[in-house]
Formats: structure tokens, C-alpha cells, sequence
């Protein structure tokens, strides 16, 4: 039977021939466990490189997607993310590994709750995550130089938009739910926002508001 090590050896293989090649994003896939962002029935098959249910009607993005959108983020060490989307958090602990700081939105409570714990885990000091609505941002810590969004909008939304600063970029599919979607990279400049299709995906969609059980905008922790 194939060891985790062994897949991960292998996804990475698999990862350089579908077209990574920033050496910092193999890295981080390299050294985050993506074993402990998965339920543990899954964890077999944590490194299959496809997507992974991980509750609430979420997934964890096939590593390759989540490969695709950091090295489309063209991250560096001194860079402030806002992440759409924390999920299980294995995005957010690929981005803490190449950027200064993350600040991470998800709406639902039990997937924030779950995703902290693990930032503990991992001793991911520079990743701030909260429970809210991701279609408004975190505007009182705008602007970021990154944003990525880790669901699918019919548009992009103008709330994000006008976080991201000047030169920066800006990640996230766009598209119906249920369609293939384009994956999008925004490059706002003091002119307004130029865009260019990465891939072609398919993504949960981008929800608006924050589920009756959760309060919006509460700390995570």
C-alpha cells in the first residue's frame, strides 16, 4: 500500500508536469501536511490530487488548483493576502508559507473553529482568520496587496475589488455554479482592472451573508 509520503512524492511529480514551476509554491505544498486538513476517513487519500469533502457542502481544492492559484498570485515575503474562503485552511497554510501576513474569511463557524485549531497545530503565527461574510472583505485591514478567493461568483465582486490596492492581484474563479468557471487573475492599476484567464474550474459558490447559526463578523477565536 502506497505511504503518504509516497503519494506526496508522486503529487509533486504530477504537480511540475501540469505547469508548476515557482519553486517556493512546491516547496509549501512540500512541507504543509495536507493530511490534517482532511476528515479521517480521507486522510488515504490526502494527496490524491483531486478535491476532498470537508463538511458544510465545502471542499478542499485538488492540489493542483491550489498550486495553480498561489503561483498565479506571484506572492512575495513581504506581502499582505486577504484569502476568500478558509475552508479547511490548507490555502491559507500554503499562503502563510510565502507571504508576510494572511487574513482569512469563512462563513461558516465550525470550518473557522476547525481551521484555527489547526493554524495552532502548525504554529502559523501569521495568519488571522474570522467568521463573516467573504463578499465584503475585511476592509478595516484593506488594502491587501493579494486576494484570493476560493469560490465561484456569477461577477466579481466590487467590495473586493476596491480592497485590493493599487498594482495589486487578485485570484478566484468566475462563472454559474453547477458550469465550468474561469479561473481569473485581476491586475487592478490606477486605471481600473485588467484580467486574464488562467484555467478553466469548478468551484462551491460564493455565498453571501453568514449562515443563521454563525454572527456575522465574530472573531474566530
Amino acid at each position: 500500500m502506497e505511504t503518504l509520503a509516497e503519494a506526496k512524492i508522486k503529487l509533486l511529480m504530477q504537480l511540475r508536469s501540469a505547469g508548476i514551476t515557482d519553486t517556493r509554491v512546491l516547496k509549501a505544498i512540500e512541507t504543509v501536511p495536507r493530511e490534517i486538513f482532511v476528515p479521517t476517513p480521507l486522510v488515504p487519500k490526502a494527496y490524491a490530487n483531486r478535491a476532498l469533502p470537508i463538511g458544510q457542502g465545502q471542499t478542499i481544492s485538488q492540489p493542483e488548483v491550489v498550486a495553480l492559484m498561489t503561483q498565479a498570485l506571484e506572492l512575495g515575503d513581504r506581502h499582505k493576502v486577504l484569502e476568500i474562503g478558509t475552508g479547511s485552511g490548507y490555502q491559507t497554510a500554503i499562503l502563510s508559507r510565502l507571504a508576510r501576513r494572511v487574513y482569512t474569511v469563512e462563513r461558516h463557524r465550525s470550518l473557522a473553529r476547525e481551521a484555527q485549531a489547526r493554524f495552532g497545530e502548525l504554529a502559523m503565527h501569521n495568519v488571522v482568520n474570522r467568521i463573516g461574510d467573504g463578499m465584503r472583505g475585511w476592509p478595516e485591514q484593506a488594502p491587501f496587496d493579494r486576494i484570493i478567493v476560493t469560490a465561484a461568483s456569477d461577477e466579481v465582486p466590487e467590495d473586493l475589488l476596491d480592497q485590493l490596492a493599487i498594482g495589486g492581484l487578485m485570484v478566484m474563479p468566475v462563472g454559474a455554479h453547477g458550469r465550468e468557471q474561469r479561473l481569473m487573475k485581476l491586475i487592478r492599476n490606477e486605471d481600473g482592472v485588467d484580467d486574464v484567464e488562467i484555467a478553466r474550474v469548478r468551484f462551491v459558490p460564493l455565498m453571501p451573508g453568514v449562515p443563521r447559526e454563525d454572527d456575522p463578523g465574530s472573531p474566530a477565536g
